[in-house]
């Protein structure tokens, strides 16, 4: 039987002798690269079934590598090994479409369990990161939810608002009338269904619509 064939890409010549003689075994190692360009020209040219790469690289970081592999082949599949043991780092790497994220210093274990679930189509999240980077996709969603629930001017009027303008200040910078700021917070607040502008500035902070 055919073993899965994987590409390296990691700048450290000594991490990378040590990817090869931990996945060996298992998996069919068919070259090693040090950098993201060189990584997405090695994928492209030998088609690996999953890449192993890590995310500080020289010339491309493999965030940006990935991103460039998808608009060729949609279903690459790529673990990122890296010393980042940030729930950030891991949000932008699945959101840009890896197939798993594993810090450096975890159990050897874990990154063959990485490759296996990506081979079987499935997401592998270090576990010590997972929740984390659960909860921070969920606000992120949130976020998002909220934010497309205004418009572009209502926005700009929120910003104004977090920032202690009245509506005839808002008004002159924008060069609008003060009854159309108020039309939109009216519009707003019965939108979500809240009672002042206290409310109102609450609920786009939270929600990550405005900023102070």
């Amino acid at each position: 039987m055919n073993r899965p064939r994987v590409l390296l890409a990691d700048d450290h010549c000594m991490l990378a002798e040590g990817l090869k003689s931990l996945l060996s075994s298992d998996f069919e190692l068919i070259a090693t690269v040090e950098d993201g360009c060189a990584l997405v020209a090695a994928a492209r040219k030998l088609r690996p079934d999953v890449i192993v790469a890590d995310i500080t690289m020289p010339h491309l970081n493999g965030i940006d590598a990935l991103t460039r592999l998808k608009k060729f082949d949609p279903d690459v599949k790529v673990v990122f090994l890296t010393m980042h043991q940030n729930a950030a780092y891991a949000r932008r790497a699945l959101d840009a479409g890896a197939s798993g994220f594993v810090v450096k210093h975890s159990a050897p274990g874990e990154l063959v369990m990485a490759i296996q679930a990506a081979l079987r189509g499935e997401i592998f999240i270090t576990p010590a990161l997972a929740g984390d980077v659960l909860q921070e996709r969920q606000h992120k969603a949130m976020e998002k939810e909220a934010g497309g629930l205004v418009t572009p001017r209502q926005r700009e009027i929120l910003q104004h608002l977090a920032e202690g303008r009245s509506a005839k200040q808002i008004a002159q910078t924008l060069a609008i009338s003060s009854r159309t700021v108020e039309f939109h917070k009216y519009q707003m607040m019965e939108a979500h269904g809240l009672r002042s502008s206290a409310q109102l500035i609450h609920f786009a902070i939270k929600h990550g619509i405005t900023t102070i």
